[in-house]
C-alpha cells in the first residue's frame, strides 16, 4: 500500500465515524437554530466536535501533516496538509434537511491529492486519491456527457461575500443559457453531485477552501474541468470556482466570465 492510498484508507474510516457523530449531535426537531456567526452562515455544536475528533485522529495517525478547519484554524503545518470542513450545509443540519456532508481533503501545495467527502444522512460516502480515481459508495464515477448547454442542470451557489446583484447576475447568466437552475445549500455536495454525472456544473463567485479542498479531487478523479482555484494566492481567503462536465465548460466560461 502507498503512503497516499494509506491516507485515503484512514480518511475514509474517519470521516465515516466523524458523520455517525454528526448524526448523534444533531439536534432534535423544533430545537432552536444554530448560532448565526455571519450572515446565513450556521455553526452548531456539532461543527466544533466534529472538527476537534478529526483533527485528533488525523494527528495520530499522521502526526507530520499539517491540518487547517473551518472553526479551529490552521492547526499544524507540513508539507501535505489535511483541510476539514466538519459539517457543509450546517443550515440544512440544523434543520432536519438531509443535504449535509462532512469534508476531508488533503492537498500538496497547490495539489489536490485525496478528498472524502460523507453524506450521513444520505448514506452517500465519495473518494478519490490522485490517479485511483473516484467513488461513490465504493462504485466508480464520471462527470455527465451533456454537450447541450440547454438540456444542463446547474447549481450557482450564493455566498454573503458578495453583493447579491453579482449573484443574481450569476444566476441570469446561466438561465439565459438555457439551463436549469438550482442552489442547495451545501457547496461541498454541489461538486460531489458535478463529479457524480447528477449536476452538469458548479458555480460560485465565493467559495471557501475548506468547502472545495475535498471536491478537487473528487471533481478531477472523475474527469471534471475545474477552476484553478489552488492556482492563486487568495485560495487561503476563499475563490469563485466553476466546476463543469467538459462537454459544456467552453460556453459556461464564456457566459459567466470564468
Amino acid at each position: 500500500m502507498t503512503a497516499l492510498e494509506r491516507r485515503l484508507e484512514v480518511a475514509l474510516d474517519v470521516t465515516r465515524e466523524a458523520g455517525a457523530l454528526a448524526m448523534r449531535m444533531r439536534p432534535p426537531p423544533g430545537a432552536p437554530l444554530a448560532t448565526l456567526k455571519s450572515a446565513q452562515n450556521w455553526l452548531t455544536e456539532a461543527d466544533t466536535a466534529v472538527e476537534r475528533f478529526i483533527s485528533e485522529r488525523m494527528l495520530a495517525a499522521f502526526p507530520e501533516d499539517g491540518f487547517q478547519g473551518e472553526e479551529l484554524g490552521h492547526g499544524r503545518g507540513g508539507t501535505l496538509r489535511w483541510i476539514v470542513d466538519p459539517i457543509d450545509g450546517t443550515a440544512n443540519y440544523a434543520r432536519g434537511a438531509p443535504r449535509f456532508c462532512v469534508s476531508l481533503g488533503l492537498i500538496e501545495d497547490r495539489t489536490p491529492l485525496v478528498g472524502v467527502l460523507v453524506a450521513p444522512a444520505l448514506n452517500e460516502v465519495f473518494a478519490a486519491r490522485r490517479g485511483g480515481g473516484a467513488t461513490l459508495n465504493g462504485t466508480p464515477i464520471h462527470v455527465a456527457d451533456t454537450t447541450e448547454i440547454s438540456r444542463a442542470t446547474i447549481e450557482c451557489g450564493w455566498s454573503p461575500r458578495r453583493d447579491n446583484i453579482d449573484f443574481l447576475g450569476l444566476v441570469s447568466s446561466v438561465m439565459d443559457l438555457g439551463a436549469t437552475m438550482r442552489s442547495g445549500g451545501s457547496g461541498a455536495m454541489g461538486l460531489a453531485d458535478v463529479a457524480a454525472g447528477r449536476l452538469d456544473a458548479y458555480v460560485e463567485l465565493h467559495i471557501n477552501l475548506w468547502d472545495v479542498a475535498a471536491g478537487l479531487s473528487i471533481l478531477s478523479e472523475a474527469g471534471a474541468f475545474v477552476s484553478d482555484f489552488l492556482g492563486e494566492d487568495s485560495a487561503a481567503d476563499g475563490n469563485r470556482i466553476l466546476a463543469s462536465t467538459p462537454g459544456i465548460v467552453t460556453a459556461l466560461q464564456a457566459a459567466v466570465g470564468m
